[in-house]
């Protein structure tokens, strides 16, 4: 493996920790490693399951919870929204 081979699969490992420890977004995520949601989906969703299987079923199970709760957290942003004008 070429050394940025074994560097991006680092950050996929370190990323994917940290949406299992913290139950973050992939918006947050993206954020927190100044990447785009699409690349830390990309990661997690087509990269990890090759780079360790037992991984991706946990981030796929934060995921899975994430997708399932966002339209409260919508809600909840339009809410305060409103109530702050």
């Amino acid at each position: 493996m070429t050394k940025p081979k074994v560097e991006k699969q680092q950050r996929i490992i370190e990323i994917s920790k940290e949406c299992i420890k913290t139950g973050a977004t992939v918006r947050e995520l993206g954020e927190k490693y100044s990447v785009s949601k699409s690349t830390v989906h990309k990661y997690l969703t087509e990269y990890l399951p090759e780079i360790s299987g037992k991984l991706a079923k946990e981030v796929r199970k934060v995921m899975d919870k994430n997708k399932a709760e966002r339209h409260i957290r919508g809600g909840e942003a339009t809410r305060a929204r409103y109530l702050n004008q």
